[in-house]
């Protein structure tokens, strides 16, 4: 009897990244700079996009999609903040993807904003395996959860561009060994720009905003092939 085995989860990822393709596609059309931000429950995800709307919205035309497994209680926030907010509630997958990504993209005016911000769902597994089609990913680590988070993540620290470790306010407090974290993360990525700061307190985050406004500026001046 001959068995066939049939690879199903490289099937479900190749289908995935056709439809990222699709979505990149159509940011770029737009001139719409984009980032997929993505943390582990209560690193601050929420509490970075609330902030950076509230510092952003006078100068750029923000979009907020939420990926959440229930309620809409991020996008509220974003929306209370200034943005333009969009929930995409996952009905219990531990990730957004690119097709539920594209559902949000296809029925919105791109050409309205300037600055496209993913919330996906607080996880470090899932969503590193799954492209959306934003131009640039950004994770937010905190102190709480401890410095070894790069060497026990490696997928998903390898995977960004970006890395903010948030609530540095609590160094003081908290057993976390910056030099440690750092290490773990530059022998993953050596390229990736690695930001402190914390969210609460403000600190640091204005280096945040002045790269985000510098990618705008970058994405409108590309042209689309």
């Amino acid at each position: 009897m001959n068995e066939q085995r049939i690879p199903i989860v490289q099937n479900i990822l190749s289908a995935n990244d056709a439809i990222a393709e699709s979505n990149r596609l159509l940011l770029k059309q737009a001139h719409l700079f984009s980032v997929n931000i993505m943390a582990s429950p209560g690193a601050g995800k929420t509490t970075l996009i609330e902030q950076t709307v509230k510092n952003l919205s006078n100068d750029l035309r923000i979009l907020v999609i939420d990926g959440d497994i229930a309620t809409t209680l991020d996008a509220d926030r974003a929306s209370a903040a200034g943005a333009t907010a969009i929930q995409i509630n996952t009905g219990g997958d531990c990730h957004l993807d690119a097709v539920m990504l594209n559902k949000a993209l296809v029925q919105t005016d791109l050409r309205q904003f300037d600055l496209l911000i993913v919330e996906n769902v607080g996880n470090l597994i899932c969503p590193a395996s799954f492209e959306l089609g934003t131009a640039l990913n950004v994770l937010v680590a905190s102190v709480p959860e401890g410095h070894d988070k790069p060497h026990k993540y490696p997928s998903m620290y390898r995977g960004v561009d970006y890395v903010i470790l948030n609530k540095i306010d609590l160094l003081p407090y908290v057993d976390f060994d910056v030099e440690f974290f750092r290490k773990g993360l530059e022998a993953l990525n050596p390229a990736v720009e690695f930001l402190l700061a914390s969210c609460r307190t403000g600190e640091g985050l204005s280096n945040w905003y002045e790269w985000l406004r510098k990618q705008v500026d970058r994405f409108r001046s590309l042209s689309v092939v």
